[in-house]
């Protein structure tokens, strides 16, 4: 999976086409990403002992996305990303649409 923790994405297709933000949480294994700020959704939250009052209730969180439906983001654009191997035999992302380091 080319998006990692810490990108900037823009969500290419669903309900949030065209909204940008930074990546939450990756999870390679269900190739998902959780958004901020995208793909909202509203949970009840049950009282108990530790979460008394404000902490209860109608709560608002970000859901994952597949990450098919998200794109690295580069000046403003989406972009694929890709691989190389440097001299030094590190391995790193780059920009296909320009060739510049992530």
């Amino acid at each position: 999976m080319k998006i990692r923790k810490g990108d900037e994405v823009v969500v290419i297709a669903g309900k949030d086409k065209g909204a940008t933000g930074k990546v939450l949480r990756a999870d390679p294994r269900a190739e998902r990403v959780v958004v901020e700020g995208v793909n909202l959704i509203t949970k009840n939250i049950k009282a108990d002992q530790q979460r008394a009052g404000k902490e209860s209730g109608r709560v608002t969180v970000e859901a994952p996305l597949h990450v098919s439906n998200v794109a690295l983001v580069e000046d403003g654009k989406p972009v694929r990303a890709g691989y190389r191997i440097d001299d030094d035999g590190t391995k790193v992302r780059i920009s296909r649409r320009s060739g510049k380091e992530i």
